[in-house]
């Protein structure tokens, strides 16, 4: 429909295919989605389209028809580029969480899978095998990157190359820490069970230390979140009544300085309606770095924590709002 797919692929370099399909794969999508890619082309060609004849057409009236033509295009061009180029950002964005949420999903589910491994090993069967065998439905993304590496190995590679692919597949320390003490004590031939289970024990080991460390860290993420979400909406909503209060004051007393020389008041040099989008920019602002901070104490990095951001960010604009009311019905 509409060349979707040729307009995507148009898009992509054909070599930058290979690594842009690993890099979705990370992020869970077995094909590169061309038409996914077209469907975004059109997308941005009517919003040009729209912001094109809504705003700028009419100011080119009267102009010479060359000028319009060139104007046209540069238009074009550059708003469009524009558009596609906040998309593919947005869309970035989006695959990197995606991606960062499967890894923290496989670093879970790590510690059972190994547990299954070894419980099959210590039964006799081969590692290979183990591996196979231990692939259960409940793993979901650890699952399906196991069969991958069992039908790597059921073709014809070696066993400790396809573990280190998977490892290297997504980043994360840990995973390839531990795929690389188990690769290690394959390829040497030493006690591949013991292994793994002490694998197992310190993966267990250090996410319980995280959960502690999280739990004794609550009453931060407690205090910075009440600052963000109430107490500094409260303040510049009582900020902003106080100016509007003090401009009509003064306002006011204009008539009365006439008659009384000697009294002098000067007129307030902020305007209200400038601190109200000041306030909302700034609490804009706090809002996502506190997402940020709290992100980094909880989970010891950035990308975890971004679901915060629209949280505070909601709850500190209508508290804003609702205090800004509130005080407008009080004063």
């Amino acid at each position: 429909m509409l060349y979707l797919e040729q307009f995507g692929k148009a898009f992509v370099f054909k070599q930058y295919r290979p690594t842009l399909r690993t890099y979705l794969m990370k992020a869970g999508y077995d094909e590169v989605p061309y038409k996914a890619f077209g469907v975004l082309f059109y997308l941005t060609l009517m919003l040009t389209f729209i912001l094109y004849f809504t705003f700028f057409y009419p100011l080119l009236a009267g102009k010479n028809p060359a000028a319009i033509l060139l104007i046209t295009f540069l238009f074009w061009i550059i708003i469009q580029g524009v558009f596609i180029v906040f998309a593919v950002l947005v869309l970035h964005v989006y695959m990197n969480l995606k991606i960062y949420d499967r890894t923290k999903k496989l670093e879970v589910l790590l510690p059972d899978y190994l547990q299954l491994v070894s419980t099959n090993l210590k039964g006799g069967m081969t590692f290979e095998r183990a591996l196979w065998s231990a692939i259960q439905p409940e793993f979901g993304i650890l699952a399906k990157e196991i069969t991958m590496v069992s039908k790597k190995v059921l073709t014809g590679n070696d066993v400790s190359e396809a573990l280190l692919e998977f490892s290297r597949k997504y980043d994360s320390p840990i995973l390839r820490r531990s795929i690389d003490l188990i690769v290690g004590e394959i390829e040497s031939g030493g006690k591949i069970t013991e292994v793994i289970d002490k694998v197992i024990i310190s993966l267990r080991k250090s996410a319980a230390l995280k959960e502690e460390m999280a739990a004794q860290t609550l009453t931060y993420m407690i205090f910075i979140g009440a600052i963000v979400m109430v107490i500094a909406p409260a303040l510049f909503a009582l900020s902003s009544r106080l100016i509007s209060i003090i401009t009509s004051f003064s306002q006011q007393i204009g008539n009365v300085q006439a008659v009384v020389q000697h009294l002098s008041i000067s007129a307030v040099g902020i305007d209200a309606g400038d601190f109200r989008i000041f306030s909302v920019f700034a609490l804009s602002i706090i809002s996502i770095f506190a997402g940020m901070i709290i992100s980094t104490i909880e989970k010891g990095d950035i990308k975890g924590g971004l679901k915060y951001i629209p949280i505070f960010l909601i709850t500190s604009l209508f508290f804003y709002f609702l205090f800004s009311a509130l005080l407008a019905s009080i004063f």
